[in-house]
This record gives structure tokens, sequence and C-alpha cells, in this order.
């Protein structure tokens, strides 16, 4: 029997003595799409960074066996020299670069010691054909969509001979055209020979590409699936228990208007005279969930932005009412003082600072509530944060930790908190559980059931359809900067939500 291309035995890694990873083995077949699942913090991206060499021998224990032979990297070259190479959730490309300066960055095609230009847009050519991207090489990476940045990366992979494709969260930030290119490019290159190692926690997408799956827990395979389960089976194995109903179930009694848009219109900040957000107008009532529809690019995250302290475009008229009463939010502070808190869908980038500690991020929005004369009071941060851990259920070694270091689960847990502590009547909700594993997911589901309980009033966006219809109990569709429709959440569907968008009547 053929060894397999890759096997990975007994992997156990510590972070300054606490264990990630204990005992982990991994097995993936020449050619073989195998899904690598588990909660945030279960030890998946700590394994695949042991793998490429980003966590190099002898950092670890246990042993590494590519075709049969034992291999012990000692950084990234070394793993890439055997064909494996790694996608980062954080894509890892030069944005005022080209896409043929970011294909070869570091290995660029050589002639009597220059850079040859010409042979290096051939190869570019000839790798976009490969995965079906259709663009100028010397376009700047920072111009394209997501996924086809994802495209390049793969790209820059195939130009290294790559035989074992490593892809973390691939499609977290796609819309779903995109993310159904990405998987059928994974089954092109399969039949080319090149297995992949596919991190998601879009377990409907892994059961439709993968043959293989292991699942990871406390840093622990737990499970290996020859053949697929269904969803349920997958989750009890991730979370060591069943999930009985993956959405709260409350009861809806909301209250007086208490956040109103009237014509809202908002001019794109670098085209000029162009409405980018057009006449919105919307009613989130106290103890309410509102779900924003729609297609990626529809304008929903500029018109949450907009709202919150103008943080994007220009206003260019329009009334906010807070309590029915005309609200000034023409700044982040005096949006905040209206009682408007906004959770951004980019949690590292806008959310968070990545090297502040657990404590410091909590606080960060609201300083004044854990200063005294004019300093901040560090026993009460701490004991606020402390709160909010235990409320949220937030894991981390202690509050100084940095949070930077924790799972994206519990970073998102940390950016909810740091808005709840500024006490907001209205909480905007921008993608809140993208990226995160199921039982997050639910545990975040219940915090927002539970603030709309307690009279806050809920906007919530979100491209899954499932989280809209189980959370919301009205939806708003935009579509092209404007609000083209309203439905109740017990009416809405995927069908209901494009027939609005492209104008066609409900049969």
């Amino acid at each position: 029997m053929d060894a397999p291309l890759l096997e990975m035995r007994g992997i156990a890694k510590r972070f300054n003595g606490v264990p990630a990873l204990r005992g982990v083995d991994l097995r993936v077949a020449r050619g073989e799409i195998h899904a690598l699942v588990g909660e945030n913090g279960a030890g998946k991206s700590t394994l695949m960074k042991v793998l490429c060499g980003v966590y190099p021998h002898p950092s670890y224990e246990g042993e590494i066996r590519v075709e049969g032979r034992a291999c012990r990297f000692a950084g990234i070259a070394d793993s890439e020299r055997l064909g494996i190479v790694i996608i980062h959730q954080e894509l890892a490309l030069v944005p005022t670069l080209s896409i043929t300066e970011n294909l070869f960055l570091g290995h660029e095609p050589a002639r009597h010691g220059w850079v040859d230009t010409v042979a290096a847009h051939a190869r570019a050519r000839a790798l976009l054909a490969r995965v079906g991207l259709d663009a100028d090489p010397d376009t700047q990476v920072g111009r394209l969509g997501v996924g086809q940045q994802q495209l390049v990366e793969i790209a820059k992979a195939l130009g290294k001979q790559v035989r074992l494709l490593v892809l973390d969260e691939p499609t977290a930030s796609l819309n779903e055209r995109d993310s159904q290119a990405l998987l059928a490019l994974l089954l092109q290159l399969q039949t080319e020979g090149v297995a992949s190692i596919l991190i998601s926690h879009k377990l409907g997408e892994v059961r439709r590409v993968a043959q293989r799956m292991t699942v990871l827990r406390d840093g622990a395979s737990v499970a290996g699936f020859e053949t697929l389960p269904d969803e349920d089976a997958i989750i009890q194995a991730m979370v060591g228990r069943p999930l009985d109903g993956r959405y709260p179930q409350r009861r809806t009694m909301p209250g007086d208007p208490l956040f109103e848009l009237r014509d809202w219109c908002v001019e794109h900040p670098q085209r000029r005279g162009h409405l980018a957000i057009r006449q919105a107008s919307l009613t989130v009532r106290r103890g309410e969930i509102v779900g924003l529809a729609g297609l990626m690019g529809a304008g929903r995250t500029e018109l949450a932005m907009s709202v919150f302290g103008r943080s994007w475009g220009r206003w260019r008229g329009g009334q906010a009412l807070v309590g029915g009463q005309p609200a000034d939010l023409s700044s982040v502070p005096r949006a905040i003082a209206a009682g408007i808190a906004y959770v951004t869908e980019d949690r590292k980038g806008l959310g968070l600072v990545l090297g502040d500690s657990v404590a410091r991020s909590t606080s960060l929005a609201h300083l004044r509530g854990v200063a005294r004369r004019g300093l901040v009071d560090e026993p009460r941060e701490h004991a606020v944060a402390q709160d909010f851990r235990r409320r949220l259920a937030i894991r981390c070694r202690d509050l100084a930790q940095p949070v930077g270091q924790l799972s994206g689960g519990n970073q998102q847990k940390v950016v909810l908190a740091k808005w709840l502590f500024t006490g907001p009547r209205l909480l905007i909700l921008d993608e809140p559980t993208r990226g995160i594993d199921v039982g997050a997911k639910q545990e975040i589901y219940a915090l927002i059931a539970s603030l709309a309980e307690q009279g806050c009033g809920v906007l919530l966006i979100s491209s899954e359809m499932p989280e809209l219809l189980g959370l919301c109990e009205r939806l708003y569709v935009m579509n092209e900067g404007a609000i083209v429709a309203e439905m109740p959440a017990a009416q809405a569907s995927q069908e209901a939500i494009l027939r609005a968008i492209v104008g066609a009547p409900l049969h």
C-alpha cells in the first residue's frame, strides 16, 4: 500500500506551558480534499503552522512524514520546497504591488542577474488562467475583490509547485458566488493531483467537497470520518455535546420605535456627487431584532458606518431619531452618547487593538466608565472586564493576555463586551458570526436574544439567510444603496429577497 502524502503523528505543542495541541494525528492521501474542523481555539491553525514550519522543529513534539519520509521543517521555506503551501485567512499579499509582483515576490524569474519581466508576465498569465482569474497581471492587488485576491494566493501557491494546499477559512469573507468558484477550483485542482486541507466553519461547503474529515477539540483529534456524516453529527463531535436548537426561542414583544432613519443620503467618499446611500428609511423598535439583507456590495455596511458617527462617506441629508427625538450622529463620540454602538465586520482591522490586553480592550470605548480623576482605575477596569468575561464566557488565559492571541470567536466576544460596556440603546451588528465556530455562534445568538429581551434594539447585518430568519422579527432588503423592501421574517426567503432586489413580484 502506498504511503499517504502526509502523516502527522502525536503532534503536541505548548505555549508558556499551556498545551495547545495534545497528541494530534492527521493523515492526508494524494489528491484528497481533507476537512479539518473544530471550534475556535481547538488547535486547527496551530496544527497547520506546525505542518508548514511557522512553528519549526523542535518547538513541538511528534512526527511529520511526507510520502513516508520523516521531515523536520526549520521554516516555511522547507515545507514549501516539498510542495506544502498554506493560505492564511488574512491574505499575505502586498496591496500596492501588481499581481505579477505578488506571484513571484522573493523568487522572481531572472536573466543575467536582472528580473526577467517578460518571463514573469508570461508565467503570471498562465497561472491566472489556471485558476480562472481574468485579470491583467499588471493590476494592483489592492484593486481586486477579496475573492479575486484568494485566487491570486492560490495561483501563487501553484507557482511553487504545490502538492498540498492548506486553506484556512478561505470563504469566510467571500460572497456566495466567489465561494462556489473557489470550491469548484479546489475540485479542479484535485483532478490534477493537488491535495487540500480545508479549514472551515461552513459545514455545508465542507460536506460538498471534502472526502474525509478530522475533528479537533481542545487541542486533540477526537474524531475522524472516512465518509462525512450530517451536520448535526459533525457539530456534536466538535463541541462534545448536541446543540439543541441553533437559535434561541423567545417571545417577541417589540415596543415603541427606538431608532428611526428617514430619507438618509450619503455621498461616496471617492466619487463626488454619487449617492452611495439613497433615501434610506428604516425603524427599529425597543426589544426588536431587525435584519438588513442584500447581496455583497448592496450598501449595508456603508449605511451602518454612516449612521455610526458618519464613519463612512459624506452625509448629504436625512434625519436620525433615537427615542422619537432628533439625534446628532455627526461624530463617533456623539453617536455613542446617543446610545448607538457598532460592531464592525472587520474585528481585527477596526474592532480591536490586537496588542492591547483583554481588560483594556473591554473598556476602550468607554474609558470614563473606569476612570477616577481623569486616570484609568485599573482595579475597576479589571472588575468590569472580569464581569464581561464571565457573562460572555470569554476564554482567555487571564485578563492581561493580548487580545490578538485569542481565537476568532473569543475576539468577537471581546468586541461585543467593549460595546456593551457603553450601555447602548441600539446595537448594530455587522456580520457578527463571520469566521467563528458553531458553538461560539450559538452563544452569540443567545446574547443577542437576551439583549433584545432587555429592551435593546438590534440591527443585524448578515450574509447568512438562516441567521437572519432564525433571529429577526423583520427584514429590510438593500440593493445599490437603497432599501427596496421590508418584510416580516416569517414571510422571508432567499427567493423573496432576490425578487425584491430585481424588482420582480412574488408569485
